[in-house]
């Protein structure tokens, strides 16, 4: 027969039990966003048509701890100090050339060049160009150049040429995003675009 001293301890042992479950699966949540996914959140126009205003994406953080960046991946990271953003703020955009790459705006045809071979853009924003400035740039060791898909609406490395070439630090990475997951109607995989299946490594 159980006794009210009984209960009281049994009440008090699942609140207990409850508490350290609570415990650990906001330090499990923490582990989880500080060393493996993260979400963000679309905060401009600046990689339209791919990702829309307030787009909620989730970014692999363990993406590049074994394996370099990718031609055609969207990235999340921190610009480098000689861009002068705002004091924790992340960029989003996508990675066009990669260490060694030779890229160009533009050949006879209007098209970006990457080691050569020019890129049908079908993610760009309807109407845009590929780009608005010239350049020819070779992708320095341990860096990758980095463009919004809407290049009308995009601060990138084209606003920075004078830097390194615009080009980011891939410690400056924070991770690649690999899928939009709000709004639901929204919700797909981000692949990367056939047309950098075509680029050849660098010489």
């Amino acid at each position: 027969m159980s006794t009210s001293t009984d209960v009281a301890k049994a009440r008090r042992a699942r609140w207990v039990e409850y508490l350290v479950l609570i415990v650990v699966a906001v330090v499990v949540a923490g582990v989880v966003r500080t060393f493996l996914v993260q979400t963000f959140y679309i905060p401009s126009a600046s990689m339209e048509q791919t990702l829309d205003l307030d787009d909620k994406v989730l970014v692999n953080k363990t993406a590049y701890w074994f394996s370099p960046p990718g031609r055609g991946e969207i990235v999340v990271f921190a610009p480098p100090v000689e861009w002068s953003a705002a004091p924790g703020q992340n960029y989003i955009k996508r990675i066009i050339g990669v260490a060694g790459d030779h890229v160009i705006c533009c050949d006879r045809n209007q098209k970006i060049t990457v080691n050569g071979q020019p890129l049908d853009e079908d993610y760009l924003f309807p109407g845009d160009a590929p780009s608005d400035k010239t350049f020819d740039v070779t992708v320095g060791a341990g860096r990758v150049f980095v463009l919004g898909d809407h290049r009308s609406a995009s601060g990138d490395s084209r606003e920075h040429l004078d830097a390194a070439n615009g080009t980011v630090p891939e410690d400056r990475l924070v991770g690649r995003a690999f899928v939009i997951f709000w709004p639901p109607s929204r919700a797909r995989s981000l692949a990367v675009p056939a047309t950098f299946a075509d680029v050849p490594e660098p010489r």
